[in-house]
């Protein structure tokens, strides 16, 4: 199964990206993407290539939800005991 996450563009370098998720830094290829991206902005990446750019508002959110559900007890109890 695969869960995508919001990455946000931190640098750009032709057809490669720095993303960052959490902290996290990976470097993805922007080879798929249909459109132009900017820093800034947040998209899907799967198997080291960003293939969806993404609303700002959306990437947030569902950040946000991640987050809160890491943080959540049942997730605590589950994965990280």
């Amino acid at each position: 199964m695969c869960l995508a996450v919001p990455s946000k563009i931190i640098g750009i370098n032709d057809l490669m990206a720095t993303v960052d998720v959490f902290g996290a830094r990976r470097d993805i290829s922007l080879m798929l993407l249909p459109e132009e991206v900017q820093i800034g902005d947040f998209v899907i990446v799967h198997a080291g290539f960003a293939i969806q750019k993404i609303d700002p508002e959306a990437g947030n959110e569902a950040l946000r939800l991640i987050k809160e559900l890491v943080e959540s007890e049942e997730f605590q109890k589950e994965y990280m005991e």
